[in-house]
């Protein structure tokens, strides 16, 4: 395929423009864009590696201002630290812990790109050391992640194997149809928050997104977030190979994305499960994966 050609006005700035290269490994800023292209051990057949370069493309199709909340991102800071080359397995994720780990004193928010949902758990070790007893995650997917063995179907039961309390993980959007009666009851065991997709219908996002926080981040931790986009319908992620009719929109993810980029709490984001190569042509679910950078973004813009 034939890279898009983009015009340039000096009105309109890109945001692929302002995400700068790192100059060095000591430069400090807001927001760090990390790709994690791992997709080996997915239990769906992915070429999610194709993705952080898919989304740094999408991002020139997009400006850094937020018309609706009057932000413009580009007063931010921002630095691509590139890709952590050959994620996968245990010498993969140690790659990925330890770039994670030499990139998060120096950044207010570090955004990792994936590669599938397995990233979660080297990309969040990373960011928090040996510290997951004091933190809290929060996943916005259609899929507990609790399965056993190293998949991208098992992060969240690795991170509390690892030593992250299940009473600070909060999952929302869990999906009907997309989990066993097994894996929902290891939720309960755990002590997992389960905030099913049927309650986002009922209950304002601005409302579920404080709630999920003041759980994950009880007493002022540190909060991850996994944003797995095939929590959305699968009209809006034909490019998650498990994403399915009936889940959120994008629009939904996109507001969840700024709500939590706009926490003190969150130090880190992952956007993940989207494999580039099965998007339709007109590149929706790469160009939703750009925005929820954007999003997260303008959620850091904003903070206090």
């Amino acid at each position: 395929m034939v890279a898009p050609v983009f015009q340039d006005d000096p009105l309109w700035p890109r945001a692929g423009h302002w995400i700068e290269p790192v100059p060095d490994a000591m430069t400090h800023g807001d927001l760090a864009l990390i790709g994690v292209p791992a997709h080996e051990t997915s239990l769906s057949p992915t070429d999610a590696d194709a993705t952080p370069a898919a989304v740094r493309e999408a991002l020139m199709r997009y400006s850094t201002y937020s018309a609706i909340r009057d932000v413009d991102v580009s007063a931010l800071r921002a630095y691509d630290l590139g890709d952590v080359t050959e994620p996968d397995g245990p010498e993969g994720e140690q790659r990925v812990r330890e770039s994670i780990a030499e990139a998060a004193w120096r950044f207010r928010l570090l955004l990792a790109i994936g590669g599938d949902n397995s990233i979660t758990y080297p990309v969040m070790h990373g960011l928090v050391g040996e510290g997951l007893g004091e933190c809290g995650l929060i996943t916005v997917d259609a899929h507990h992640d609790l399965r056993d063995g190293a998949s991208n179907g098992s992060p969240v039961r690795r991170l509390v194997e690892a030593g992250l309390p299940g009473s600070h993980i909060v999952q929302i959007g869990i999906a009907d149809f997309a989990n066993s009666a097994a894996y929902a009851t290891r939720a309960r065991e755990l002590g997992i928050t389960v905030v099913p997709r049927a309650q986002l219908r009922d209950r304002p996002l601005e409302e579920i997104a404080a709630r999920a926080l003041d759980t994950a981040g009880h007493g002022g931790r540190p909060v991850f977030v996994d944003l797995d986009v095939d929590v959305c319908d699968r009209a809006a992620a034909p490019g998650c190979p498990a994403s399915a009719p009936g889940g959120i929109s994008a629009d939904e993810l996109r507001q969840l994305a700024y709500f939590f980029g706009r926490d003190e709490r969150v130090r880190g984001i992952d956007i993940t499960e989207v494999d580039a190569t099965a998007d339709t042509p007109d590149g929706r679910t790469v160009r939703l994966a750009a925005l929820l950078v954007l999003e997260a973004a303008a959620g850091l813009a904003a903070r206090a």
